[in-house]
């Protein structure tokens, strides 16, 4: 069989855990900040865990396998 290739989009975005979780960085913190609070602006900042539902569909493409 050929070598499963990584997706180069996804591999720019994602990071594992030790645990073997995924983590990505918040959205929404780009541009059109002057309308968002600092709050709002404070809170997108980090990084988060992907949704369970959705980890084995981005392992897929960092080709981990499900």
């Amino acid at each position: 069989m050929p070598k499963v290739k990584t997706n180069s989009a996804a591999k720019k975005r994602f990071h594992l855990t030790a645990s073997g979780k995924v983590k990505r960085k918040q959205a929404f913190k780009n541009h059109i900040l002057t309308k968002k609070s600092k709050k709002r602006k404070r809170n997108l900042t980090g990084t988060v865990l992907v949704h369970e539902t959705q980890q084995g569909r981005v392992k897929a493409l960092l080709g981990l396998g499900k």
